[in-house]
């Protein structure tokens, strides 16, 4: 493999795996019932986030909670089931596409909710839906060169703000149904935290051990899906078909060197019933092997793939092997191994 796209670990664990779920429910049909009217004037039929996208409903944070809080009590929750001494925490990294502000970061907050020590480096790690499994590698790249013994990666999500606007703009006078298209991925998405704590494998043989990770980028995607606080926008075939064709050169070209033909599991980021079982098809995976979570969290970006995983925990045994799969918008993609 050409550059440092593909890489092995040599000695890091995964110790703990922690989801927290928002406390509000927002079901689909609350949100068609919203946009009744829009969906008269321009034609089309309600039901389609549950019927097509698979999306029955999804979780909004209780007003005076913020994501912050959810990344915190994850954080906190997988430092706990870890063991590990939070004074021997040597760096945090905050994974959340949801931001407080554009300065500081969103780490510093997470950091400061949680009380680890001034010896614990912390940022943001940012990378649309692929940021989690970003910062697990850079967390084990750290451990692994000695860096830090232990690594804390958190996530933290709150779409409200953003499916607020969305409602408001779909409502507006002149909407159309291209209107309506363009912005039918933001109503997917949903609120949650995870967090992972990572150490020396050496040390925690009770550990997972991390194998390895392979990424690649098609940059020139960039503008199939963009947004902020006010909108989110997509081009949900361009996306879809891009993303695909990304994920099935990357399978391909790794092959070369890793056999994942066979996983005990394939955790693969939570979009929707279509974007599962175009990925199972394509790459030739096994979906029963698929744990899903869409269906009653929406996409959480990068804390679906942790919020899956936590989920799989007390059904993994030692010997399984479990492959993170995520694409991001922009467009990248990466698999990481975990031998458990």
């Amino acid at each position: 493999m050409r550059g440092n796209t593909t890489h092995r670990f040599s000695n890091t664990a995964v110790l703990s795996v922690c989801a927290v779920d928002a406390t509000e429910v927002v079901t689909s049909a609350d949100l068609d019932e919203r946009l009744a009217e829009t969906y008269r004037k321009v034609r089309l039929r309600p039901g389609q986030l549950e019927r097509l996208v698979g999306v029955r409903e999804r979780r909004w944070w209780a007003p005076g909670v913020t994501f912050v809080d959810g990344a915190a009590t994850a954080g906190a929750k997988a430092i706990s089931e870890s063991g590990v001494d939070p004074a021997d925490i040597g760096v945090m990294v905050n994974t959340s596409v949801s931001r407080l502000h554009l300065e500081p970061s969103t780490a510093t907050a997470v950091h400061s909710s949680l009380g680890l020590p001034s010896s614990c480096q912390n940022f943001d790690v940012t990378n649309a839906c692929l940021g989690f499994v970003n910062g697990m590698g850079l967390a084990a790249a750290m451990i692994d060169s000695g860096m830090a013994e232990y690594a804390l990666v958190v996530d933290g999500e709150d779409p409200r703000p953003v499916q607020e606007a969305t409602l408001r703009n779909l409502t507006r006078e002149g909407v159309t149904s291209r209107d309506v298209a363009a912005e039918f991925a933001t109503l997917t998405l949903g609120s949650g935290a995870a967090a992972m704590v990572l150490g020396r494998a050496d040390q925690h043989p009770e550990g997972h051990r991390l194998v390895s990770a392979v990424s690649r980028a098609a940059t020139e995607h960039h503008g199939l899906c963009y947004g902020d606080n006010d909108g989110m926008f997509t081009d949900l075939k361009g996306l879809l078909d891009a993303g695909i064709k990304l994920s099935e050169d990357l399978w391909a070209e790794a092959r070369e060197d890793f056999d994942w033909s066979d996983m005990t599991r394939y955790v693969i980021h939570q979009v929707s019933q279509v974007h599962t079982a175009a990925v199972c098809a394509r790459l030739g995976i096994d979906a029963a092997r698929v744990p899903v979570t869409f269906p009653d969290r929406g996409n959480i970006g990068p804390a679906s793939v942790p919020i899956t995983l936590a989920g799989e925990v007390n059904d993994l045994i030692g010997g399984d092997r479990v492959l993170l799969m995520g694409i991001g918008s922009g467009l990248n993609a990466a698999c990481l191994e975990i031998a458990w």
